[in-house]
C-alpha cells in the first residue's frame, strides 16, 4: 500500500526527546517528505504531540518503531491516506 500520510496521537516526556531530535528521527524514515508537530497537550512529566507525515510510500512500521525507540510512545493512529493522490477530509455540518 501507498501510505502518503499518517496521523499519529505520541506522547513523549517533557524534556527529552526534544521536538527537534523526533522531528529529524522521523525525517530519516523511509518515504517521509514532510514532517509536523504539535503540542496538544502538557502535564508536568509529558508532552502529548500530533505527529502528521506525508510523503511517498511512507514505512508505517519503520515510523511507529523510529518513535518507539527515541523514548516515545504511540497512542493511536488518527489518520492514512494512501493511493496515487491525497484527499483531504472534509467534515459534513448536520442539521
Amino acid at each position: 500500500m501507498n501510505i502518503r500520510r499518517i496521523v499519529l496521537d505520541v506522547a513523549k516526556g517533557l524534556n527529552k526527546p526534544t521536538l527537534v531530535e523526533v522531528a529529524n528521527a522521523i525525517g530519516k524514515v523511509k518515504g517521509v517528505d514532510a514532517v509536523n508537530l504539535s503540542v496538544n497537550e502538557m502535564d508536568m512529566e509529558t508532552m502529548g504531540i500530533i505527529v502528521t507525515v506525508e510523503g511517498d510510500g511512507i514505512d508505517s512500521e519503520l515510523l511507529i518503531s523510529t518513535i518507539e525507540e527515541i523514548g516515545c510512545a504511540v497512542h493511536s493512529i488518527d489518520e492514512v491516506a494512501a493511493g496515487k493522490r491525497l484527499i483531504n477530509s472534509v467534515i459534513r455540518e448536520t442539521s
